[in-house]
């Protein structure tokens, strides 16, 4: 397994609050959320499962978060 490369950021009392990530490790994160999702939605209705391009529609139609 690839370590993660991060760095934190503190506040003023020396508390991690938010962590920065390489944009290529972020994407890959991304990635594999997105296609979790996707599987997940296949899955919903297991008498009717959906086909990927169904999924992928679907997925498309949801309010992403900025």
């Amino acid at each position: 397994m690839e370590v993660l490369k991060k760095k934190y950021i503190v506040d003023s009392n020396n508390k991690r609050i938010a962590v920065q990530i390489p944009i290529d490790t972020f994407k890959q994160i991304e990635e594999l959320l997105e296609n979790h999702g996707l599987v997940q939605l296949m899955k919903t209705n297991e008498d009717q499962p959906l086909t990927l391009e169904e999924a992928k529609s679907y997925y498309d139609s949801l309010d992403k978060a900025k």
